[in-house]
């Protein structure tokens, strides 16, 4: 029999029909019973709960008589079930546990952590039907409060949870699990807005402030530090098998437990098994499950910790920021599962990351793989057993049941069409399992040679096997001797060239290609020789194109390379093939998205051949390969490992150009002085990179002479990428300047050349400039049709830092259109795709398509806060950045809204003053009209009005309709001056500097 309350309550036999219990007494009778969850009741309790004032003749007699109108009720529908209701001296109860009683189940799910299987359980209110009642309500109270705490924890749509806080609008769990929802789906306004909502009911009903924990979100929702959900685990090509009860454990464990590590010997299965747990409880974690794979992070590497980081960011998808990246990994977190595979390489180095993480993110939790625990405070340790063998007088029904057996009869059947377990070959199967300590790898191994020697052989030679082995490895634990014999016996099953080839193969890390197998080995070709690995379960199969051993034979392979002497060289080749490969990639034209992809594939074998150039002292292989790879980190936003990587050959001149632009891009302070060491040995493409890369420091003058010598030089090489790359970077000058005709110019040129060399890259810097000379003549059509066609073509080969750029510039367009809700939307993508990029810049324009739109659809404070904190940002840097006139000029506008008159008189006259240092006439004008506006002097306002309806007249400047209103109220201000036709056609002879200085000379 089985009852629920999470709903009406009900009562149902395990055959599924409900179980009719005639009168309404007789159902109360059961439902406070069920209030009581297996507690005995005493009668007079039970008397008083049914009855109240209102008793019967004979209370006792008449309860009684209600007890067993309910046994024959439970009886009638299920035979045997009327003593589920018991009684004694203490009173009456119901037999009840997790499998019969909803309520009790929904807690058991939830300690579980399988929040959306509990929440499944409800029907409605809980007992719906006796809501009413006095003796229902404290455990209606207390299930609904769990019920909601589970709806906080679920990851549940935006409809649902704005439902919920409607019902129950003071509830800051609620709020802050509506915010979050709101934020990742696009909606961060919502999410601002719920939270001011809650802010003002605390203080109106409560008299009390948000929670810290509550406006900390906020916060992290102003400043797009919210993660987004992701998931990166792997599919499953074959069953796991025998390991259900090892699931249903994990899943328990991972419960509770913010750090589980699953130990235990090579081949043991500790990977498979902890993908299968992250899979089965991935719902619980709102922000997704990553797998990070660390059997390429080795301690040979030049900073272990670095290559750890950079591990787990590319699993995130994160690029590398300035930012200190343990703080950036933890703030980015939320509420996820982190499987770190194959600890014990680096597990020292694990420990402290994984310390750090768990101490800063409370919403994390970590599944570890590993051969030995991390040794953390609070690790739980779960050592993955090898599967069930049988024991030597077990039958063949018993034999059956086996996991060892159910595994080795499964891959082997595989390997061996039509094997299956009989009479006649239960017995060597039996011996076999336990020859192999039903250790996976090894049973997997054996199963791959059962069609060219059947089992009987195979246990024929095991045995020889372990005999000769039995002295060989005493050192090692019993298992492990085990795998070594399975892996040693597979070997020599191999011919000279498949053993070649296999032990070559274990210097790569995280696989490789044919290709690169052939060269690292040495052989002209290895294909078929890999066919003939993978069939034998010794080598993986990746994505049809790439090829990896199993950590187990890399391990065993690169000791046979030790012990023939051989690895020093093959090390040596690999260096060589991946510093030919990284120069051999075109990563500027047509093939530029395929060797984005290739590069990335091979990313962690690019970093063990760095890692071995210089550790042996081959520094003109390590500056060949920075130089190479330089775009290529550029092109994936990954700046920080460009910038260690190129520390690596500090008395490289051309790493040293690299360096320098990459230091302005990360906002370095000593990016000018290592500009300067080098500017002098660069060529054009070095000239090319740092005027490039500095733009964005506000040093317009000097980037400009670099761009200019790069010009004549890439001219005269014939360099039509060169060329393409100065014209769009030159574009960019043009529109700080407001140089219409030039920014027309460069921009079209731009696109010309590369759209003819089919550079993606090039074309999309280029249609971005040519969509900005769009938006600034009032073709907003056209700007918007450009901006997404770079979205579409961005997204296509992966160009995530130019995406977020070109969400900003439609986010831009959007506000000159009037369209704030688009620009919101655009905003909002923009700025969680470049803060997750690492682009500084692209961020600063995100935020201000959203502060733009704050202000005009009245949201000040928001506008405030997003505009103060960009000029704060700005002010720290040693130059002007490019946004910060643009900003103080909006800030101005909102001080005026503000009425604070004086501040926004002071924001205007800064922001003349840095759109003078830039040439930026367009900003001038933008700077004087505010100053018209909040000028108490209205004589002098209508000058300046007249001065900047001149110059936009004479420079072809546009006033957006958008534009329109702070230049209308800066107009009816200036209206009210004696003079004012008079002034303003005085100040339509000066220009904007003339102009300024009637101001500073009052």
């Amino acid at each position: 029999m089985r009852f629920g309350v999470l709903g009406p309550v009900t009562a149902w036999t395990d055959a599924g029909p409900p179980v009719v219990i005639q009168g309404l007494k007789v159902r109360a009778l059961l439902a406070d019973l069920l209030v009581h969850e297996g507690r005995p009741v005493p009668a007079d309790r039970l008397i008083d709960h049914l009855w109240g004032t209102e008793l019967p003749g004979n209370p006792s007699g008449t309860l009684s008589a209600k007890v067993s109108q309910l046994r024959r009720a439970f009886e009638d529908a299920e035979p045997g079930s009327r003593a589920l209701v018991r009684s004694g001296p203490a009173g009456y109860s119901l037999a009840l546990e997790s499998t019969t009683c909803d309520s009790l189940r929904f807690r058991e799910l939830l300690d579980a952590g399988a929040v959306d299987e509990a929440l499944a359980l409800w029907r409605g209110p809980a007992y719906a039907d006796f809501a009413d009642e006095a003796f229902v309500e404290t455990a209606v109270a207390r299930l609904t409060d769990e019920r909601l705490s589970a709806c906080e924890r679920a990851d549940l749509s935006v409809a649902d949870l704005s439902d919920l806080v409607r019902a129950h609008p003071l509830r800051e769990g609620l709020r802050a699990a509506q915010m979050k929802a709101l934020y990742r789906a696009g909606r961060q306004s919502e999410a601002l807005g719920s939270f001011d909502e809650v802010r003002s009911l605390l203080v109106e009903e409560l008299g009390l402030d948000p929670s810290p924990s509550l406006v900390a979100l906020q916060q992290s929702i102003l400043k797009q530090e919210l993660p987004h959900a992701r998931n990166n685990l792997p599919a499953q090509v074959t069953e796991l098998i025998g390991r259900e009860e090892a699931l249903a454990d994990l899943g328990v464990a991972l419960g509770t437990a913010r750090l589980l590590t699953l130990t235990g010997p090579g081949g043991v299965g500790k990977t498979r098994l902890a993908l299968a747990a992250a899979a089965a409880v991935a719902e619980r974690f709102a922000d997704g499950v990553v797998l990070v794979e660390l059997a390429a992070v080795t301690p040979d590497a030049l900073s272990v910790s670095n290559a750890l980081t950079d591990a787990v960011q590319a699993a995130l998808d994160l690029r590398d920021t300035g930012e200190a990246i343990v703080d950036r990994l933890a703030a980015v977190m939320g509420s996820r599962l982190l499987v770190l595979d194959n600890c014990e390489q680096v597990v020292e180095e694990v420990a402290v990351l994984v310390d750090r993480l768990l101490a800063a993110a409370p919403g994390l939790q970590v599944l570890a793989s590993s051969r030995e625990p991390l040794g953390l405070a609070g690790e739980v340790v779960w050592s993955v057993p090898p599967l069930v063998i049988p024991g030597v007088d077990s039958g063949p029904e018993t034999v059956e049941e086996c996991s060892a057996v159910q595994l080795f009869v499964a891959r082997a059947a595989a390997a061996s069409r039509g094997f299956a377990l009989t009479e006649e070959t239960v017995a060597d199967v039996a011996v076999l399992c336990r020859r192999l300590d039903g250790i996976p790898l090894a049973l997997e191994l054996a199963a791959t040679r059962v069609r060219a020697l059947g089992v009987r052989g195979l246990v024929a030679r095991l045995d020889d096997r372990f005999r000769l082995l039995a002295t060989g490895h005493r050192g090692a634990a019993p298992r492990q001797q085990t795998l070594h014999a399975m892996i040693d016996w597979s070997w020599e099953l191999l011919d000279a060239a498949e053993q070649s080839v296999l032990q070559r193969l274990a210097v790569h890390a995280d696989g490789c290609t044919a290709e690169a197998a052939a060269a690292v080995c040495g052989e002209d070709d290895v294909l078929d020789v890999l066919v003939r690995l993978v069939d034998r379960s010794l080598v993986v199969p990746v994505d049809g194109t790439r090829f990896r051993l199993l950590e187990s034979v890399a391990a065993y392979c690169v000791d046979k390379l030790q012990d023939s002497g051989e690895l020093e060289a093959v090390r040596q080749r690999h260096l060589a093939y991946y510093v030919s490969l990284a120069e051999s990639a075109q990563l500027f034209g047509a093939e530029q998205g395929r060797w984005l992809q290739l590069l990335d594939d091979d990313s962690a074998n690019f970093r063990v051949a760095l890692d071995r150039a210089v550790s042996t002292g081959q520094l003109d292989m390590a500056e060949r390969l920075v130089d190479a790879l330089a775009w290529y980190w550029f092109l994936r936003g990954r700046h920080l490992e460009a910038l260690r990587s190129m520390e690596a050959v500090p008395g490289s001149a051309r790493a040293g150009i690299w360096r320098a632009g990459y230091l302005y891009l990360l906002g370095r302070p000593e990016a000018a002085v290592e500009r300067d060491r080098w500017i002098d040995a660069a060529d054009a493409m070095g000239q090319w990179w740092i005027g490039y890369a500095a733009s964005d420091a506000g040093d317009l003058a000097a980037c400009q002479s670099l761009l200019d010598s790069a010009l004549k030089r890439f001219e005269a090489d014939g360099d039509q990428w060169g060329v393409g790359a100065v014209l769009a970077a030159r574009a960019k000058h043009a529109h700080v300047r407001g140089d219409l005709p030039a920014l027309y110019d460069d921009a079209c040129r731009s696109i010309a050349i590369f759209r003819a060399l089919g550079d993606r890259w090039g074309v999309l810097q280029a249609t971005s400039w040519f969509g900005a000379h769009a938006e600034l003549v009032g073709d907003f059509d056209e700007a918007e049709r450009l901006h997404l066609e770079g979205v579409a073509a961005a997204e296509e080969i992966g160009l995530w830092p130019e995406l977020a750029n070109e969400l900003g510039m439609l986010g831009w367009t959007s506000i000159r259109q009037g369209r704030y809700d688009a620009a919101r939307s655009y905003g909002e993508r923009a700025v969680r795709l470049a803060t997750e990029q690492g682009q500084r810049a692209t961020q600063a324009l995100a935020e201000i398509v959203l502060a733009f739109a704050a202000r005009r659809t009245g949201a000040l404070g928001e506008a405030s806060e997003r505009l103060q904190t960009l000029i704060d940002v700005a002010r720290r840097q040693q130059e002007a950045v490019l946004y910060l006139a643009l900003v103080l000029d909006e800030l101005g506008f909102v001080r005026e809204l503000q009425g604070r008159l004086g501040d926004a008189l002071e924001l205007h006259v800064e922001a003349f003053r840095v759109s003078e240092e830039f040439d930026s006439l367009r900003g001038m004008c933008w700077a004087l009209e505010g100053i018209a506006g909040c000028h108490p002097d209205k004589t002098l306002a209508a000058v300046l009005l007249g001065c900047t309806a001149a110059t936009r007249a004479s420079e072809n400047y546009l006033v957006a309709a958008t534009e329109t209103d702070d230049l209308d109220r800066a107009v009816a201000a200036a209206a009210s001056a004696p003079d004012y036709q008079v002034a303003y056609a005085r100040g339509a002879e000066l220009s904007p500097a003339e102009a300024f200085t009637l101001l500073v000379r009052q």
